[in-house]
């Protein structure tokens, strides 16, 4: 259905941040602490929406900080009870050279003005060794998240096929996000000094069909993410791109 609200046209510029913690984005934060070891360490969670991220990176860490453009996000995550949280872009960050041993993004990328610039960007606050970890949307996934545009109207919610079309037409239906193939991604950080470590893909964690169909779809959850032991992980809901500084 169509939205016209003001609240869905931030939905579709800036994506809506993760509101609610469930297991979808606890399997994501076990997956950002298996590759980039969160003990301990310095983090920041670069588009951090209202914080949920940033409190559960505090379990392992206090020194974990979050950025985000939307000042209504960071003020939200500030009036919960969230330190460390400050209101800029992504493309210039705030911070010193080598601030960090974990940069995370997750989800951010594709709504960025200029993502290469936001790239540098953690390339620059990552000290030494340190990581970037990056989920982003793939472009070879059957459904565009992020809803359409269709004759001047936002439409929310999955639609199937859609960045599988050319880029031209892909594009005019959803100027709003991007999605991106393995190589274009990788792109994104070529010249920084950093070399990638991991690019893989996962799919989603289908919590809300588990919340409707209990055990039938926690089945069906199983068995997608066994498909990112095979060769059909390619098709997963986002890429997993983890990079170090060198």
């Amino acid at each position: 259905m169509p939205m016209h609200s003001s609240e869905s046209d931030l939905a579709a510029l800036r994506g809506v941040p993760s509101l609610v913690w469930r297991a979808g984005q606890e399997r994501r934060l076990a997956l950002l602490n298996r590759v980039a070891p969160l003990a301990g360490k310095r983090v920041l969670v670069d588009g951090c929406g209202i914080g949920m991220y940033v409190r559960a990176i505090a379990r392992y860490t206090p020194h974990v900080f979050g950025l985000d453009i939307e000042y209504d996000r960071v003020q939200e995550g500030r009036r919960a009870g969230l330190m460390g949280l400050c209101n800029a872009i992504c493309e210039r960050l705030p911070f010193p050279n080598a601030s960090f041993d974990v940069v995370f993004s997750h989800e951010v990328l594709e709504h960025v003005q200029n993502d290469r610039a936001a790239c540098l960007e953690m390339a620059r606050v990552l000290q030494s060794g340190g990581r970037a970890a990056i989920f982003t949307p793939n472009r070879l996934y059957p459904f565009e998240t992020h809803g359409v545009y269709w004759r001047g109207q936002y439409y929310f919610g999955n639609k199937p096929f859609v960045n599988w079309l050319p880029d031209g037409l892909r594009n005019r239906f959803a100027p709003h996000a991007r999605a991106y193939t393995a190589r274009r991604l990788l792109r994104l950080f070529d010249g920084a000094p950093v070399r990638p470590v991991l690019l893989t893909q996962v799919y989603p964690a289908f919590d809300n069909i588990v919340a409707r169909f209990g055990l039938a779809g926690r089945a069906l959850r199983a068995a997608v993410h066994a498909l990112e032991r095979s060769p059909l992980r390619v098709f997963g809901l986002s890429h997993l791109l983890v990079v170090e500084k060198t």
